[in-house]
């Protein structure tokens, strides 16, 4: 690789000779941010705070949004420690030059390829909205609409009438064949009838073709307005996917080894399989790519946003966050290989030894303490959890055992069935809302507000699982009634009581800037990490499936 001028490569402005560096690059997965990332991120934020006015990221005025930063801290061939600053997507202020590294791939590149191309798709569209909105087009649409519309009202009406004359018909011939007349009556009227029925069924072959013919004219004259459209749909899909493929192959990306792989290739084993929109325009990817070309050495990572939220996600001023998966895990999956990271994604579980604690326990329920942090059900790489414990304990159990679940950073009371027909009784009651379920959690800051319910509709963030966001379209419903205990220490402690048991919940009704608008405390996804997640399954209210009685249990959490 070669090397460059490292022009982007900033040193400290503070003393950092006493600052421990981590042994490994920290996993930009992980929540964990060395103490030297977040000095460099302080950096960054200051060089932020004084950006241009048009660029305040909603700060100081209602049109800007905020946005993901990035710092990757590393040493020059030099041997000097400094750090490279990054962002996510795109900005459009041309100082931004000067100090954050460039993309991967540079679309805005004038006269390059990606912008011929998108100005030729640019043109197209311009054409396609010109098309869509022309005065003829539009007044041939109303026209063929409204001779549809008066082609099956009349249709009805006719099919209506031609019923009723059929079942007349019917209802004279039986009279005739069932009262006294001669022959010749009953002959001379079935001749009549006849006649009328074939009449009318020629009238009704008459109307379908004349109505055929009409509607076929209209047709015509709108497939004459629309026939240069779809011939420019159909360019500028072609075009498109011409522009597609051709930014999956500039999109190359080098790791520590210096190997070298394109989008397409990096996302051929994924889940998605097609990379989705944005990837490789994140920070990380732009800073490890950077670092590699330059030969600066990758020492500690951290991303952070800076801004107002969106108004669907969960994003906090000055929070860091951990890399999104859907978009950053199968490139940064390579570009990690040859340097030594943290890779443990998930914080180590306790040891439990001969069990977890034991609430509540007879023939067909148990109901278990879970501590924190410790997986209801095995995970992808770590299989230790509630559920196999509690399998290990009841091997004669039938049924699926757990009821329901508990996120690994949230401790306290779960419940559990030893038979497949308790199991369904108590889901039963979950689905019918008849269990009811508290929590106690430290929010991050002082609340003085008593109480309140909280309704978001939620779903998950399908470019960032496992985050969930708030969507008014999509959403599931999701309610939570809270209140205050007490408030100290920059701390207020709550209870909430969930009416629908959405994953992450009680976490996204904290943090959302329309629910609570602060997260919960150690809550790594909508806030900043700390030694746990300040959330505990408190109380559980239900009636026994078998006996009837009522079953109140308590926990309480151990903060």
């Amino acid at each position: 690789m070669n090397s460059s001028d490292n022009k982007y490569f900033q040193l400290f402005s503070m003393n950092t000779d006493n600052i421990p560096l981590p042994v490994k690059l920290n996993n930009p997965f992980n929540a964990v941010i060395p103490e030297i990332a977040k000095i460099a991120a302080k950096e960054v934020q200051h060089h932020l705070e004084n950006f241009p006015p048009d660029h305040d990221f909603g700060l100081r005025s209602d049109t800007g949004l905020g946005k993901m930063f990035g710092v990757l801290v590393g040493k020059d061939v030099s041997g000097r420690l400094g750090y490279l600053a990054a962002f996510s997507g795109k900005l459009d202020c041309g100082t931004m030059t000067d100090f954050f590294v460039p993309p991967v791939f540079d679309t805005f590149k004038e006269g390059g390829f990606y912008k011929t191309k998108e100005e030729d798709i640019n043109r197209i569209n311009t054409k396609i909205h010109t098309l869509e909105n022309d005065i003829n087009l539009r007044q041939s649409y109303e026209k063929l609409n409204h001779a549809k519309t008066a082609f099956e009202s009349q249709l009805l009406s006719l099919k209506e009438q031609l019923k009723k004359d059929k079942e007349k018909r019917a209802s004279l011939r039986f009279y005739y064949n069932s009262t006294a007349h001669t022959s010749k009556e009953t002959e001379e009227l079935k001749i009549a009838l006849d006649h009328e029925s074939a009449r009318q069924h020629f009238e009704y072959k008459d109307f379908k073709k004349k109505w055929t013919i009409t509607l076929d004219s209209l047709q015509k004259k709108v497939k004459e307005h629309t026939s240069e459209l779809e011939l420019l749909k159909k360019l500028r899909k072609i075009k498109s996917g011409e522009l597609q493929q051709f930014l999956f192959e500039k999109y190359s990306f080098y790791n520590f080894l210096g190997e070298k792989n394109n989008l397409h290739q990096l996302f051929l084993t994924s889940p998605a399989s097609t990379p989705p929109s944005g990837a490789g325009e994140c920070a990380a990817p732009k800073l490890f790519q950077y670092a590699y070309l330059n030969n600066i050495q990758p020492v500690a990572i951290a991303e952070f946003w800076w801004g107002i939220s969106p108004a669907s996600e969960v994003r906090r001023h000055k929070t860091f966050y951990t890399a999104c998966k859907s978009k950053c895990l199968p490139i940064l999956g390579f570009m990690l290989q040859g340097i030594h990271t943290d890779d443990k994604e998930e914080q180590t579980l306790i040891t439990l030894g001969g069990g977890i604690p034991v609430l509540f326990e007879d023939e067909h329920i148990v109901i278990v303490d879970k501590p924190q942090p410790f997986l209801s059900v095995p995970g992808k790489s770590i299989k230790n959890s509630v559920l196999e414990l509690l399998r290990k304990k009841y091997p004669e159990a039938t049924g699926p055992l757990l009821v329901h679940r508990l996120d690994m950073s949230t401790s306290g009371i779960m419940l559990a069935a030893k038979s497949k027909e308790v199991h369904k009784q108590l889901q039963q009651q979950f689905e019918n809302r008849t269990i009811k379920k508290k929590y106690i959690a430290q929010l991050d800051g002082e609340l003085w507000v008593s109480q309140g319910m909280i309704e978001l509709p939620i779903r998950v963030n399908l470019d960032d699982r496992p985050r969930q966001l708030v969507c008014f379209e999509h959403g599931k419903k999701a309610i939570t009634i809270w209140k205050v205990l007490h408030v100290e220490n920059g701390k207020t402690r709550v209870e909430f009581t969930p009416v629908t048991g959405r994953t992450h919940q009680l976490r996204v009704h904290s943090a959302h800037i329309s629910g609570l608008n602060m997260p919960i405390t150690g809550d790594d996804l909508y806030g900043s990490s700390s030694d746990r997640l300040y959330l505990h399954a408190s109380q559980l209210i239900f009636k026994h499936p078998i006996t009837g009685k009522k079953i109140h249990i308590t926990s309480n959490p151990l903060f």
